[in-house]
């Protein structure tokens, strides 16, 4: 089955900086489209940045200039990288993979102190 493990949160002050990590198995990961979510106490849960199999890449607009997503197909392993971290960004991050239906995460947390 689809297993995505996630690491790397945590706790960091305002300004520092985060690398987020999600590994997957059971999947074909060359054609899936990764993605970060993450969800805020009494928040919906949003997309933070996805990137395609043929490394398309959205952010939202918070974090635009601050987080890069990338991926690295010999690892079946996608990152987040999180630079200038903002007490705003405290949540729990999930790792989303994306081919015919949606497989995610147990989730890891990020709290920004400020």
């Amino acid at each position: 089955q689809v297993q995505l493990v996630e690491s790397g949160g945590g706790l960091v002050q305002a300004g520092g900086s985060l690398r987020l990590s999600c590994t997957a198995s059971g999947i074909a990961f060359s054609f899936t489209s990764m993605g970060w979510y993450r969800q805020a106490p009494g928040k919906q849960r949003e997309l933070v940045a996805e990137i395609t199999s043929g490394s398309s890449i959205v952010y939202v607009d918070s974090v635009k200039g601050r987080f890069t997503i990338s991926r690295y197909g010999a690892l079946n392993t996608v990152y987040l990288q999180m630079n200038s971290l903002k007490p705003e960004d405290t949540a729990v991050y999930y790792c989303n993979a994306k081919r015919h239906l949606d497989y995610w995460g147990q989730g890891t947390q990020v709290t920004v102190s400020s």
